[in-house]
């Protein structure tokens, strides 16, 4: 016997919310189907449907039981099981639910899927600024054409690809996860992505930086940038405990994606945090403020433009550069490349690759065509 499954979907007919029966054609299960009380046939989404209510929602349960599995997974709401990330910013939040124009439902639900902070701003700006272009209109009434129409004049206005993609992404959320409408906006273009070559400095760049600091507590901030590949945002939540001295590990915690995992610590840079911790002693994080706050992104942004104005570098430098370099220069000496996507915490090694076009073993082989 075949195993057999019934997979719930939420849909909108006629402006009604309805529950789509999704399955491969069976006779058993299509006799079952029709018996269903107030149960059509969809063309447009080529499956059978009835109303959302909790009396349709038993009556499939009830019927289904003990000849297939009703698959759920897509109909009932779910919230992460990852660990709890970092606590959002709470003034924030209550800034954001005092003056957002988005529904309080959409805000509700981003905390509830445990978004970070500049995730949720990001999505609440976005969707914001779509409710304003269409401010006489009610949001759950709009159509595909009139979404579309929209990322059309986003486009238009010379928006940045990855700010269509965000309006797209916050769009798509309060439709689909707040409302619970099915993907409708699923076959909506999205822009072609720019494949853009990173910025890398080379090793004695990264060098006089580093010899150009003084200060201890910098010296630091830029040696964990580059010796350990750290995001910034990763860096200004590292914790005291964090730093394993003793395996010559870090622990980044709750990094992009919410996930833990594991980092280099290089000696000099142990030596150089051995220092700034016996004259700054931090007490929780291990970057603090003068008053003991968390040390703000804008304070590192300052001290990588410093170092390398002080280097004699003129091309632009940010935190995320000293990132770039660290992958590409151990992509250099050899390093495994699946090695290099743990460290730097990619989901596929396909993201890590863009480094092998910047690598410059790449180009050893090649001659020298001029005289």
């Amino acid at each position: 016997m075949s195993f057999k499954s019934i997979t719930l979907k939420h849909l909108v007919i006629n402006n009604k919310r309805c529950i789509g029966l999704q399955f491969y054609t069976d006779k058993v299960l299509n006799a079952l189907v029709e018996r269903l009380p107030n149960v059509y046939f969809s063309e447009k989404f080529s499956m059978y449907y009835l109303p959302n209510n909790k009396i349709s929602l038993g009556l499939i349960f009830k019927t289904f039981r003990g000849v297939a599995w009703v698959n759920g997974g897509y109909f009932f709401d779910k919230l992460s099981t990852g660990k709890q990330q970092e606590k959002v910013n709470s003034t924030c939040i209550e800034r954001l639910r005092k003056h957002s124009i988005c529904p309080p439902e959409y805000l509700k639900k981003l905390e509830l899927k445990m978004y970070a902070e500049n995730t949720i701003k990001t999505y609440m700006n976005c969707f914001e600024t779509f409710l304003i272009a269409h401010k006489n209109k009610n949001p759950e009434l709009l159509l595909e054409s009139d979404v579309r129409s929209y990322l059309y004049e986003l486009v238009k206005q010379s928006k940045s690809h990855s700010y269509v993609n965000q309006a797209i992404n916050s769009i798509k959320f309060y439709y689909e996860v707040v409302l619970g409408m099915p993907n409708r906006f699923y076959d909506i273009e999205r822009p072609r992505k720019k494949r853009q070559l990173p910025s890398v400095l080379s090793k004695e760049e990264v060098g006089l930086m580093i010899a150009c600091t003084d200060n201890p507590k910098h010296k630091s901030i830029l040696g964990l940038l580059y010796g350990s590949g750290l995001r910034r945002g990763e860096l200004l939540r590292l914790k005291v405990e964090n730093i394993d001295s003793t395996r010559m590990m870090i622990k980044i915690s709750q990094g992009k994606g919410n996930k833990d995992r594991y980092t280099v610590l290089s000696k000099s840079v142990l030596k150089d945090l051995r220092r700034y911790y016996t004259i700054y002693k931090p007490k929780k994080l291990l970057f603090e403020g003068p008053t003991g706050k968390p040390y703000s992104a804008g304070s590192v942004l300052n001290i990588v433009h410093t170092a390398a104005k002080k280097a004699g570098i003129r091309r632009k430098v940010t935190p995320h550069t000293l990132r770039h370099s660290f992958a590409t220069h151990l992509l250099e000496n050899g390093t495994d490349i699946r090695y290099i996507q743990m460290l730097l915490g990619h989901n596929s090694t396909k993201t890590t690759e863009i480094y092998t076009h910047v690598a410059r073993n790449a180009f050893n082989n090649i001659e020298d065509l001029l005289p």
